[in-house]
């Protein structure tokens, strides 16, 4: 991936044609603090984080509805809840479990001390399950207040693709739910992928009764 991101920003073109890619040259021209492999880094973080996590997301929150049909139920009913449960289901089931961090400075975390350099490992799969924040923390609730859960991380690195992969979500679930009222769980387990950051399914296997064809319009 490297390669061929690393081919098409070092492309010469008679009439370069604008795109995101360019857009990051430009602007990685202009700054002195960042060198050719960070903007390659970037690039690959864009491809990568915005498909898989958004993948991993959409399987995690179907599981958890599946297996809370009283919620999966009360979606149907009140589909304004969807934004809300968005949000419940990315805290529930974060897709990204870890995330790395480096101390610019030396500062003091809680009574422990942090070294200008060294790398912090935040387990925010962990803290979206945090009993001192959220109450009953393993429980599926819509009506959480909104906005508090981490998956997205925090600050200055937030994820760009947060407004894009709740939209994903919300069309996602409004499309399940309607479209294949009786779902459940069948066949064998559902199997998960082997990593410490990413929680993300390999499969998960369930049946339905297919809608009926919309009439067609005369």
């Amino acid at each position: 991936m490297l390669d061929y991101l690393r081919g098409v920003l070092t492309r010469e073109e008679d009439r370069p044609a604008p795109h995101t890619l360019r857009a990051m040259l430009a602007a990685g021209a202009g700054d002195g603090n960042q060198d050719f492999d960070e903007l390659l880094a970037n690039c690959a973080l864009l491809l990568v984080a915005g498909h898989e996590t958004t993948t991993h997301f959409i399987g995690n929150a179907a599981l958890s509805l599946l297996r809370h049909p009283e919620a999966a139920a009360e979606l149907r009913a009140r589909p304004e809840l969807i934004p809300a449960a968005v949000e419940e289901l990315l805290r529930h089931d974060s897709p990204v479990q870890l995330m790395l961090r480096r101390a610019r400075h030396d500062l003091d975390l809680a009574g422990r001390e942090i070294a200008a350099g060294q790398a912090v490992l935040l387990v925010c799969g962990a803290a979206n399950r945090d009993p001192a924040v959220f109450a009953d923390p393993d429980r599926l609730d819509f009506h959480r207040p909104a906005g508090r859960h981490v998956a997205f991380g925090y600050g200055p690195h937030f994820c760009l693709g947060a407004a894009l992969a709740r939209l994903e979500g919300a069309v996602v679930l409004a499309a399940l739910l309607t479209r294949l009222p009786d779902w459940r769980l069948d066949g064998p387990a559902p199997s998960w992928q082997r990593s410490l950051n990413f929680r993300g399914l390999n499969s998960l296997q369930v049946s339905f009764t297919p809608s009926p064809a919309p009439a067609a319009s005369t």
